[in-house]
Order: C-alpha cells, then structure tokens, then sequence
C-alpha cells in the first residue's frame, strides 16, 4: 500500500510539473517572472519565493543557513519564518541555560559549514572525549572514548548558543535569505497536482498579520507540534512515554577536568550528566512523573542529595545478578585480556544553579511521510526520540544536509525544487537512517525501564560483551556520531 502511494504521488508530481510548465507558459499568467495568485491580478515577483522554511529555533534556522550558503542555490529567494523574537547574543550570560544539545561531530561539521560554528566556540561550548554508561542494577558498563583521547566524541551547547550563532550567520547572508521574525502562520493553502488553470500552483501561506506568501516548496521545521504536519493530514505513529525529564545546571564539589559524560540507567530511567565547564555539568534525569514531580518541589540541598544518590547508590543491585555478572566478565576477560576499559568514579555534586530546574514530559513520535507535493518536513516535525542516546537535534541536522544536498543537485540539474522526485529521495535516505536509530532508541528506554532478574541479567551481559568488544563499539560512535 505504501509503495502504491508513492508510485501515485510521483505520478502525480510529474503531471504536476508539466502543468505547471504549460501554464508558466501563458503570457496572461506571468506577472515580472513569476506566477500570479490570479493571472488578471497585479502581484509582485515579491510574493512568491523558491523556499519557505516554516518554524526558527536550531534546525529550521539551519535550513536557511545552509541553503544561503550552497553556491548553487544563490538565485533562489529563501525565507525563513520564525514565530519568536529574534536571539541576539553579543556575549554569553554569567550564568549556563538549562537546555542543552550534545551536538555531534557529524552535527558539528554542518554548522562549520554554513559558517556558524565559529560563532558558537566565540561564545560558549564544551567538547568531551569520553562516555561512560552503567547500569543501577548490575556492575555492567560501556565505557566509549576515541584513541588516546584525542578527539572529540561531541560537545555539549547551550540550545540559546546555537540558535544566536545561526542568527548571526543568517544577518551575514546574500539579500536572497530573509527572515520574518515573530510571524505566525494561520494558515496553509496546498496546490494539488491537478488544478485548474486559474490557481495557483504554488503553496499559500498566510500569516497572522494578513500577509499572504507562496513558494514553490515548503519546509516544516515547526517541532513535534509541527502545524505542517498536521494540516496536511500526515498520520503520525507516536506515544508518549510514562516518564517526564527534569534538567538543572549542576556545580560540581571541585574543579576537575570535567571532559567525560555520564549515563547512568535507574530502574525509573536514565540519569546524565553532560560536562558544561570545569566546575558545571547539565543534569538531564528522565523518570516517572511522580518522581519527577517530587524532584522539582525539593529543597536545593535535598535535590543535590538526590542526584548523587542516584549516581552512586546500589541499592538497586541483588546478589545473583552481581554474582552472574562477574562470572561472565571473568570468562570474557580470559578470552580478550585486553579489550575493555575500567571504570571511573563519577564527580560529585555541591550545588545546583538558581532557579535552574525544568520539568517537560517524553515521548516518541515518526511521520510516516517526510514529503507531500512540494513540502518537505524536517527536524521533530518529522520525529521525535527520548534523550537518552542525545541524538534529538543532531537527526533534525542531519535532515538538514541531506534536504539541500538535494536541492542542490536538483537546481543545478535545473529541476523545480518542490518537484517530488527529489523529495522522495530525501525521505528514503533520512527514514533508512533515522528509523534504526529510533528503533535502537526505543528499545534501550524500555528493556532498562525494568527490575526483573532475567532481563537485568540479559542486559548486564550484553553490555560487557559489548565493551569489550572494541570494533562493535567504533561502529556504535560512527553511526550515532552523523
């Protein structure tokens, strides 16, 4: 059914761009070069533009980046809508923001090459070089680092840093990339492939001011709410997890060299802790509600209480998965005497920042589809994850390479960039990406959201085979580090 669907779509497309051809064609229906909302009407060349990316924030503001920067897409009007206010950030605050983003080198590399990464290490980012994740349950660890600590693994960024880097990027830009700040959208109006000739082709977009755009393709980069989405009747295969997620700015006891990230998977789910500076670190503790709510009605010093409890407590250990787990690391380090890593102590915590904590709930959602007839969605308009594998916004990036990669190709080749052929493109490669990495995603929430013996001896296995296996975990950090 599915593949008939987009055999029907494409089919559509193609009738679509041949009639788009003819109609172009027709003296009446050409005002300045491009095509009127009415042909007898007096429109402008300005109502219309080649890309409408709708929705700001790190990946939409990306998009726009990253299309102004692609050579070959240096003649076509691109806007950018955000809802919100524009975010300037000359200097970063004294204090660290709550929302935090580990940005991968993969992640890292788009934004260098739309030229915002510069501005981001002028303000504020902090790399790390090593992962530790282990489990309440058992002794079971898997420790990821790279050679002799050389490079990277990702770096942690302040979401408001990001957002003010690319602003500033998108200030820098050729006059063909606009942005209309605080500009909501009330409305879409989409083309169908078989129109009559006294509509528009194009997408309508109408604003809340009355200001009604059209562009030949739009981008919905509106978030897990996308209204793209939505108004196209998108289904959405999505649930929401039993958990909600409370982040806070930790101080640590004493200044270290803070350059490790820390996992920890609680029955309740996983606690981290992200390396912000040397004496900070961003908490990010996914848990039930109640507990979660508990957590944001303690007292600071109790809360602190808390976290390091969670970080260092054992009370959810038994002695038969202890005695089992240690059986099988014996044998497995009879058999690979030097493969593993050993085990570090995690900081502990003094403080945490003034009014630094914030409650969101968690949840999974997947479009099953990306593209319609000249809209594509990208970022968590398109999906959603849990934060435990913090792989969220480096999904929504990688969208973002592979949508202009695309349209640039197609403009060079100078096809219509809302054609669907190279939508279709753009959905099959990021879904055969995203969809096993969500899956894997999933599936590590719940088999670690559980206290039942066999299962906690199922995992505690799998881990330290798995640390001790030096080739499988390169491939792990290869695949998560796009």
């Amino acid at each position: 059914m599915h593949k008939f669907a987009k055999t029907t779509l494409a089919l559509n497309g193609l009738a679509r761009c041949l009639f788009a051809e003819r109609w172009l064609s027709s003296p009446k229906s050409i005002c300045r070069g491009f095509v009127c909302a009415q042909p007898n009407s007096s429109c402008g060349q300005d109502d219309v533009y080649d890309v409408i990316i709708s929705g700001g924030g790190m990946v939409g503001s990306a998009m726009a980046c990253s299309l102004g920067m692609d050579p070959n897409l240096e003649s076509k009007k691109i806007l950018l809508l955000d809802a919100g206010h524009k975010k300037v950030m000359d200097s970063v605050p004294d204090t660290f923001s709550t929302r935090v983003s580990s940005i991968s080198p993969g992640s890292a590399t788009l934004l260098a090459g739309v030229g915002a990464w510069k501005h981001i290490t002028n303000l504020r980012c902090n790399p790390y070089k090593k992962m530790q994740v282990w489990d309440a349950c058992s002794d079971a660890l898997i420790i990821f680092d790279k050679d002799n600590l050389e490079d990277e693994m990702a770096y942690i960024v302040e979401n408001d840093v990001i957002v003010a880097a690319l602003t500033k990027q998108l200030d820098s830009l050729p006059d063909n990339v606009q942005v209309k700040y605080r500009s909501k959208v009330v409305k879409y109006t989409w083309p169908m492939p078989h129109q009559a000739a006294e509509f528009v082709p194009w997408v309508q977009v109408t604003l809340a001011s009355g200001e009604t755009l059209q562009t030949k393709l739009l981008i919905g980069a509106d978030g897990q709410n996308s209204m793209v989405r939505q108004k196209l009747g998108i289904p959405t295969v999505k649930w929401n997890y039993d958990q909600s997620a409370v982040v806070a700015v930790l101080r640590l006891s004493e200044p270290t060299e803070n350059n490790v990230a820390w996992q920890r998977f609680l029955p309740t789910g996983p606690i981290a802790m992200l390396p912000l500076s040397d004496s900070e670190s961003s908490l990010v503790w996914s848990t039930s509600h109640g507990l979660a709510e508990e957590l944001m009605q303690l007292e600071d010093e109790s809360f602190v209480d808390a976290v390091n409890s969670a970080f260092w407590s054992n009370e959810n250990q038994s002695e038969l998965v202890e005695t089992a787990g240690s059986m099988f690391r014996t044998a497995l380090s009879v058999l690979m005497p030097s493969a593993g890593s050993p085990r570090q102590l995690p900081p502990s915590v003094a403080a945490i920042g003034p009014k630094s904590r914030v409650m969101f709930p968690l949840g999974m959602g997947h479009a099953s589809e990306y593209i319609r007839h000249r809209v594509a969605l990208i970022g968590d308009a398109a999906h959603r994850v849990h934060p435990l594998a913090g792989q969220g916004v480096n999904l929504g990036f990688g969208d973002v390479a592979c949508l202009t990669h695309l349209l640039s190709q197609a403009t060079f080749n100078g096809k219509d960039v809302g054609a669907v052929q190279h939508l279709l493109e753009y959905e099959t490669e990021r879904q055969r990406h995203n969809l096993p990495m969500m899956a894997a995603i999933d599936l590590m929430k719940r088999l670690y959201s559980t206290e039942t013996a066999p299962v906690v001896l199922l995992r505690t296995f799998g881990l330290q085979a798995t640390n001790m296996l030096p080739t499988l975990k390169e491939q792990i950090m290869n695949f998560a580090s796009k």
